[in-house]
């Protein structure tokens, strides 16, 4: 559906808005820590597109976000508050590892098994919380979140005394990862000498493949009714419980991709804080995006030079990274704002004001 050019115009006049606000904000916030905003604005644009190699970083970062900004988009997009994004990352990344060690295999079989176990996983990760809410009927918001720490400790727990057991200290560092992949399981590099992989067009084409089904497609046309309206989908046939777990399971199964490319494209092992705001930074990504497939590798890409512009900036100033962490979100948070609504309301309550002076004016 085509966006009309009055809603396009508010969407514009929104994010302007927004954009205002949080440059003048993460302007105080900086030179509150003793540096200048332009200063730090030019290493965070030298670090994410300064160079060949900082370009590649910049792709490095955008590749998890579209992963995670698309299994976000597809739930949100049908009504479905699948939050547990983390926790399914990171249950196909652990898988992703422990196959890309412990089983050898030809090249042209190793790394697409590593990488479909891990959406398997990933979608069974999120199997839970979905037939909890079809049959139990708890809310899938809690159970996501929650989910996401039990991921957590679970692979932290696998990792530590199951894989790694007793032959090292457990608060070495080297004891938080897993062995390193096989060199059968890695994604080939796109940019030699960097972290950069093909499992970048991977990303990219999971949200071209989302936007073709909502767009062209009788399935895509039922999910985004159900998103929008549930009731009047079901009344109008729509098996919305079939369409629920099916929307849910392709939504985990696609945060699970996340996990297995980042395992076999970047990292080359399990690590268990590897993921760090991952999960939640597709969410916000969604949010800014619109639920607009496309527009999240848009999006995707703009938060990757973030990512490596912030890198760059902490190393050349006494700024941290979670700075730009801070206006990122506080971007995010001025963008929910409905300044039409919001507006409208404090002109109602002026003229309600006005209204009432007049009236005890006459008494």
């Amino acid at each position: 559906m085509k966006i009309r050019s009055r809603d396009l115009r508010i969407l514009c006049i929104q994010y302007a808005q927004a954009l205002i606000i949080t440059v003048i904000l993460g302007g105080i916030l900086i030179r509150a820590q003793g540096e200048s905003p332009t200063e730090a604005l030019k290493y965070i644009l030298e670090g994410a597109v300064g160079s060949p190699t900082a370009i590649a970083n910049t792709l490095r970062w955008a590749t998890p976000c579209m992963f995670t900004g698309a299994a976000v988009t597809l739930a949100f997009k049908s009504g479905i508050m699948n939050c547990g994004i983390q926790g399914q990352v990171y249950t196909g990344a652990l898988i992703a590892a422990i196959i890309g060690y412990a089983l050898p295999m030809p090249k042209f079989l190793h790394m697409p098994i590593c990488i479909l176990a891990a959406g398997i996983v990933g979608m069974l990760y999120a199997l839970i919380p979905a037939l909890m809410k079809l049959y139990l009927k708890v809310d899938e918001l809690i159970t996501t979140l929650m989910l996401c720490f039990v991921a957590t400790y679970l692979t932290e727990y696998i990792v530590i005394w199951m894989i790694i057991g007793e032959k090292v200290d457990a608060t070495r560092s080297m004891a938080n990862t897993s062995p390193n992949i096989l060199e059968t399981a890695e994604i080939p590099k796109l940019i030699q000498g960097t972290s950069t992989s093909y499992g970048l067009f991977l990303g990219v084409a999971v949200l071209i493949i989302i936007s073709l089904v909502y767009r062209h497609t009788v399935i895509g046309y039922e999910m985004k009714q159900m998103g929008e309206n549930l009731s009047f989908s079901r009344a109008g046939g729509v098996n919305t419980s079939k369409m629920f777990l099916g929307v849910f399971l392709i939504s985990g199964f696609i945060a699970g991709l996340c996990g297995g490319v980042e395992v076999t494209g970047s990292y080359g092992r399990f690590n268990i804080n590897f993921s760090g705001n991952i999960g939640w930074d597709g969410i916000m990504i969604a949010r800014i995006a619109g639920n607009n497939p496309l527009s999240v590798i848009a999006v995707s890409l703009i938060w990757g030079a973030l990512k490596a512009g912030s890198m760059q900036m902490e190393r050349m100033t006494s700024l941290n990274r979670l700075s730009v962490n801070i206006i990122q979100m506080l971007f995010v948070l001025f963008v929910a704002i409905d300044y039409e609504k919001l507006i409208a309301e404090f002109n109602r309550r002026k003229a309600t004001a006005k209204f009432k002076r007049q009236e005890e004016m006459k008494c």
